[in-house]
């Protein structure tokens, strides 16, 4: 580990303390846990310390860990993973925090510590369904009004339930129901384990 690497880790301990849960050391970088009912607070510690200034957040989203490590996880559902950079000190840092209920998973907002938090949790709420408590304009981002269910949970089906298309008797474009069969997107590989390459 190197130099830079140990002091983030030392500031970092020495700042939250108790507060993290969970610390990871891997490819040259630091991700932290922490309970939900500490995550505004231990943001707030990332941004305002001396010794961290983690003054951006440059990246913000969900999580759904349903059939991670091919069903071995027992975990938490739902989490939001950010991700921190100092630009005064020159590190970055991860932080990882679960949502306590996976039938309404919901983390509080990080708008008032990074204004930009704004889009990522929006989105985070239209693909994963993850509330943002006290978020000031929480609806969706990327798919249509009216759009049912969250695209990116293990559990929705990769083709929707839905299809668009337009009809030029109405000259409109309507919705209805999908009209393809879902089938299994992965490849099949095919070995001939007896044959001899040359």
């Amino acid at each position: 580990m190197s130099s830079k690497l140990e002091q983030l880790v030392s500031s970092l301990q020495a700042a939250l303390g108790e507060k993290v849960t969970k610390q990871i050391i891997a490819f040259g970088e630091v991700t932290v846990e922490c309970k939900a009912a500490d995550y505004l607070a231990v943001c707030q510690i990332l941004r305002d310390d001396a010794n961290l200034k983690f003054e951006q957040l440059i990246d913000l989203c969900g999580v759904d860990y349903q059939e991670y490590g091919d069903g071995a996880y027992a975990g938490l559902r739902y989490a939001v993973v950010n991700h921190l950079l100092s630009v005064s000190l020159n590190h970055r840092v991860r932080v990882r925090v679960f949502a306590q209920d996976e039938d309404f998973p919901m983390l509080p907002t990080l708008v008032d510590i990074w204004p930009v938090a704004n889009w990522y949790e929006r989105e985070a709420f239209d693909m994963y369904g993850i509330m943002f408590e006290n978020h000031p304009d929480l609806r969706r981002l990327l798919t249509d009004y009216g759009f049912v269910g969250h695209p990116f949970r293990k559990d929705f089906p990769m083709i929707g339930h839905v299809e668009m298309r337009y009809d030029p008797e109405q000259q409109r474009v309507v919705y209805q129901p999908v009209s393809i069969d879902e089938r299994n997107n992965v490849p099949r590989v095919i070995r001939n384990d007896g044959a001899h390459h040359g």
